[in-house]
């Protein structure tokens, strides 16, 4: 089993830089498409225990910009905001790589190097 897992969409830009880093410095990794694979509730509730719910919703994407504001509005909490992350996976923030036991949101280089490099 790999130690890092990239969660993502294959055609995002920051995804690929993401990738192209992790092969660029011969890490194994496994890859997870949102848009093929989906994802849990449980996942997204585990996550929101190490990064806030607030960290892991992307309110600067187009998807979030395309939804009606009502429904932006109502996003008050991580129950809210896991339930509208189920049915827009788009919103997720990526990629979101899980290494020894934390995870990491973005493309944050220096980040990589501490954690990932050392695995």
């Amino acid at each position: 089993m790999n130690k890092i897992i990239v969660y993502g969409i294959p055609t995002c830009d920051v995804t690929k830089k993401a990738l192209a880093w992790l092969k660029q410095n011969n890490l194994v990794f496994n890859f997870h498409d949102y848009k093929k694979e989906g994802i849990t509730a449980a996942k997204l509730n585990n996550w929101s225990k190490v990064k806030s719910w607030e960290m892991l919703l992307n309110k600067r994407g187009t998807t979030w910009k395309t939804i009606d504001p009502a429904i932006q509005q109502v996003i008050i909490d991580q129950k809210s905001a896991v339930q509208l992350m189920l049915s827009y996976t788009s919103l997720i923030k990526r990629p979101l790589i899980e290494a020894v036991g934390t995870i990491l949101i973005g493309y944050n280089e220096a980040a990589y190097q501490e954690v990932l490099l050392k695995i």
